[in-house]
C-alpha cells in the first residue's frame, strides 16, 4: 500500500462511536480499515503515519463557499486546506461567472467584486470561459495543468441565468424567457453543476417570481439536483421566507438544502424553534431538506446588498447613477433608514452593526474595521453620508460585516439532524470574516469540545457524511473500504480556529494533516505544494 495511517482513533462519518484501527491507503482510495481486536492483518504500506492520539475523520465539505476565483489565483489556498476541507460548493447565492457571455461576464464581475474581487480592470484571472462546462474544465486545469488545492462543486447561479436572459429588469419573465433560462440550467446541468442557487436578497436573482423559481427547479429535480436558495428575508420576513422555500421545493419535486440558514436581528431573538418545527414537519411529510450554517453570529456580505432591490434595477451602473442622484440617495437613505430595504431583510439598518471589512480601492481603507456609525462621527456626517460616499468611491465594492445574529440561534439550528457546515466564507478584502479561515476548527473546538453543543461524533457527521449525501457523492464522506482518501487527522484535545475578527488570516492548530485522494496537502501542519483539487461534477 502507499501509505497505512497507524493506531487512529477514527470516527467514520456516520455517526456511530469512534474505534481506534489502522487505515491503508492505495492508488488514491481507502483499501483497508483494520479494526482493533478485529483479528485481521495489520496493513503495511511504503510509508506508516503515527495516529496515536489523533481522530481520523472523512475530509470536511464546505456546503457554502465563496472561492470561485480564489481557487484559480491562489494554488496554496490554505485558507481551506488547513482547515482540513478537501470539497467546497461554490457558484453560491445565485451569483457566480457562469453561464455568461461578454456582455453579463463584465456586470458580474463589477456586481461582486467585494466577494471576489476579480472586477474590471483586474487582470489576475483570465476570463476565457463562457459555460459552465468550461468554467469546470478550467478548475480542472488549474495551474499549469496540475489541479487546485482542494475539489470544487459547482451550483449554477440563478441570478446570472436571470441576467443572461433578461437583463437586470424588475418584472416577470415571459414563456419564451422562462424556457431559455430552463435549457440553460439543463445545459449546466449536463455540463457537471451539482445543483441551482439562488441570492433572493440580490439582485436580479430577487426579481424571479415564485413561478418561474420552481419552473427552474423542476429542471434541477428531472437531473436530480438540489436547490440552494438564499431566500427572500433572514430577519423580519424570515419565517415567510423559509415556508415559501419549502412550498416552493414541494410543489417542484426537487431537493432543498437552505444556504446559511438562521434566524437574525432582533424580530427573531430566540425563534430558532419555529423555523426547526417548519422543517420537522415538512420532512416528516416526504419533503428533502437540509441545510448549512456557520458558527459565527455576525454575517458578511456586501455594502451595495443593503440598498433596496429597485436602487439596483438595471444593473451596477444604474445603481452608481441612482447614488449619484441628491433626490434618489435621499429616497434610498429613507427607505434603509426608516421601512427597511429589502436588501436589510426589510429591518431599518442600524448603522452600529454595519463594519466595513474590506475596500476594492487601498486608498478607503482607512474605513476598515470600523463601523459606517463610528466613521461618521469621525467625520461629523450622519451614517448615510458615509455611506453613499464608500458605495459611490469604491463602485460598490465595500464588503461588510453584520453584527446581527444570536447564539441562542445559532445553537439550536447546528444540532439539527438535516445540518451540514458551510463557512460562506469570503476570501477577498482587507478583514474578511473569521468564519473563512476557521468554520470547521470552530465546529470541532469551540463548539465540541469547550460547549458540548454537539458531540465529536455527531458534528463530524454533520461535516462530511451528511453533505455527501446531499451531493450525491457515491465514495467520499466516509471513512469506508474503497471511497477515496480524503482525510483529516486533528487532535481533538488542541483543533481551535485560529481566526478572530481582529486577526481573521490566522490558520486553525490541531490539524497536522490533510489528504485529497491519498495525497498530503497538509503535512506535518503545512501546506504542500500538491494540487489534488479538481471539478466534481454530477454524478
Amino acid at each position: 500500500m502507499d501509505l497505512v495511517i497507524r493506531d487512529a482513533h477514527v470516527i467514520d462519518g456516520t455517526g456511530r462511536a469512534r474505534y481506534r484501527a489502522d487505515v491503508g491507503v492505495d492508488g488514491g482510495r481507502i483499501a483497508a480499515v483494520v479494526a482493533e481486536g478485529s483479528g485481521r492483518a495489520r496493513p503495511t504500506g511504503r510509508r506508516v503515519v503515527d495516529a496515536d492520539g489523533l481522530v481520523l475523520s472523512p475530509g470536511f465539505i464546505d456546503m457554502h463557499a465563496h472561492s470561485d476565483l480564489a481557487l484559480l489565483r491562489d494554488p496554496d489556498h490554505s485558507a481551506k486546506a488547513a482547515q482540513g476541507v478537501t470539497l467546497e460548493v461554490i457558484g453560491q447565492d445565485g451569483l457566480s461567472y457562469a453561464p455568461v457571455d461578454d456582455r453579463t461576464l463584465a456586470q458580474i464581475r463589477t456586481a461582486i467584486t467585494g466577494w471576489n474581487g476579480g472586477g474590471p480592470g483586474s487582470t489576475d484571472i483570465d476570463f476565457s470561459w463562457r459555460t459552465v462546462g468550461e468554467f469546470l474544465d478550467r478548475l480542472d486545469h488549474g495551474f499549469d495543468g496540475q489541479g487546485i488545492a482542494v475539489n470544487a462543486a459547482y451550483l449554477i447561479p440563478q441570478g446570472t441565468v436571470r441576467m443572461l436572459v433578461l437583463g437586470w429588469e424588475d418584472r416577470d419573465a415571459t414563456p419564451a424567457e422562462v424556457e431559455r433560462m430552463k435549457a440553460l440550467v439543463a445545459e449546466g446541468l449536463e455540463q457537471g453543476a451539482v445543483g441551482l442557487s439562488s441570492g433572493l436578497t440580490y439582485t436580479p436573482g430577487m426579481y424571479a417570481s415564485d413561478a418561474e423559481l420552481t419552473e427552474l427547479c423542476r429542471v434541477v429535480a428531472a437531473y436530480g439536483g438540489y436547490y440552494c436558495p438564499h431566500h427572500r428575508s433572514y430577519g423580519a420576513g424570515a419565517l415567510r421566507a423559509y415556508e415559501e422555500m419549502v412550498a416552493l421545493s414541494r410543489e417542484s419535486g426537487c431537493a432543498l438544502h437552505l444556504a446559511h440558514a438562521t434566524m437574525n436581528f432582533d424580530v427573531n431573538k430566540g425563534r430558532a424553534p419555529e423555523l426547526l418545527t417548519l422543517l420537522d414537519a415538512a420532512i416528516a411529510d416526504g419533503a428533502d431538506i437540509t441545510l448549512d450554517t456557520y458558527p459565527y453570529l455576525p454575517g458578511c456580505t456586501t455594502l451595495a446588498a443593503m440598498l433596496p432591490s429597485w436602487a439596483a434595477e438595471g444593473g451596477p451602473d444604474a445603481a452608481l447613477a441612482r447614488l449619484r442622484d441628491d433626490a434618489e440617495a435621499e429616497r434610498i437613505r429613507h427607505v434603509m433608514e426608516v421601512d427597511g430595504a429589502d436588501g436589510c431583510h426589510g429591518v431599518p439598518i442600524d448603522w452600529d452593526t454595519i463594519e466595513i471589512s474590506g475596500v476594492s480601492d487601498p486608498a478607503l481603507s482607512r474605513y476598515i474595521g470600523k463601523t459606517v456609525a463610528a466613521s461618521a462621527r469621525e467625520h461629523g456626517e450622519a451614517p448615510w453620508v458615509t455611506a453613499r460616499r464608500l458605495l459611490l468611491d469604491d463602485h460598490l465594492g465595500p464588503t461588510i460585516l453584520q453584527h446581527v445574529g444570536h447564539e441562542e440561534n445559532v445553537q439550536a439550528i447546528m444540532k439539527h439532524p438535516a445540518h451540514t457546515g458551510g463557512s460562506d466564507g469570503i476570501l477577498h478584502g482587507a478583514k474578511p470574516h473569521p468564519r473563512a479561515y476557521g468554520t470547521f476548527p470552530q465546529y470541532l473546538g469551540r463548539y465540541v469540545r469547550e460547549l458540548g453543543v454537539l458531540t465529536l461524533e455527531e458534528c463530524v457527521a454533520h461535516l462530511t457524511a451528511r453533505p455527501a449525501a446531499r451531493l450525491r457523492l457515491p465514495d467520499r464522506g466516509q471513512i469506508r473500504e474503497g471511497y477515496r482518501a480524503d482525510l483529516v487527522l486533528f487532535d481533538p484535545e488542541t483543533v481551535a480556529a485560529g481566526s478572530t475578527f481582529e486577526a481573521p488570516r490566522t490558520l486553525p492548530t490541531g490539524i497536522p494533516h490533510v489528504l485529497i485522494d491519498g495525497r498530503f496537502i497538509i503535512e506535518d501542519g503545512r501546506r504542500t505544494d500538491v494540487l489534488a483539487g479538481r471539478a466534481i461534477r454530477r454524478a
